[in-house]
């Protein structure tokens, strides 16, 4: 199981994608050229503990002032000290769910995605093989959820929904597991994922 799903996901990801925004539900928005973005990394970490593997995510404490209560990746902005966001997204899972450093056998990324709050985020694909204790970073880590792999990388899971957003009607994906609405940016760079998994 564990050779065929690293093996798969390294093809995958080897075989060109394109590049995916929060936008692209929204033909008629149009983004200005030469417009700044903030480059970050999330991880998408596959994990193997127990009977099936799953994804790691994170809901975003109702506290604070970006996305709060959001479905989110662990994951950042690129910081200074960082050497690009391969490494922004493993220092960011360390300090918000307790992922051990060197735990995660990073694959690859899927191409770049743009938020419509400015960032360039790269998904970081990994496997992570060994257990760890999840320690949720208290004020900005409310909960930690792990929905199969095959759940979120199945395109019939997946619907389109939409909501006025700064006066705007803005569609977006959704991939609902249970309890947790997942939508938004995660939930379009886990399409993103799905298609490359299934190209």
């Amino acid at each position: 199981m564990t050779a065929d799903l690293r093996s798969r996901l390294t093809e995958a990801l080897a075989r060109p994608g394109r590049p995916s925004s929060d936008y692209d539900l929204n033909p008629s928005v149009s983004l200005a050229p030469g417009r700044k973005l903030r480059p970050a990394g999330v991880l998408v970490a596959v994990s193997l503990e127990g009977e099936t593997p799953r994804v790691i995510l994170t809901k975003r404490s109702s506290a604070l002032k970006h996305h709060p209560g959001q479905v989110a990746f662990p994951g950042g902005k690129v910081d200074e000290g960082d050497n690009g966001p391969v490494c922004a997204a493993l220092r960011e899972a360390n300090e918000e769910i307790g992922l051990p450093i060197g735990a995660a056998e990073v694959l690859g990324t899927l191409p770049p995605h743009e938020t419509v709050t400015g960032f360039h985020v790269t998904p970081v694909v990994a496997i992570i093989s060994e257990p760890f204790e999840i320690t949720p970073e208290p004020g900005e880590v409310a909960e930690v959820f792990c929905p199969p792999f095959t759940h979120v990388t199945d395109p019939t899971k997946y619907t389109v929904q939409g909501r006025r957003w700064r006066g705007v009607r803005r569609q977006y994906y959704t991939v609902p597991w249970g309890p947790y609405y997942i939508w938004g940016a995660t939930a379009r760079m886990l399409r993103a994922l799905t298609d490359q998994v299934r190209a």
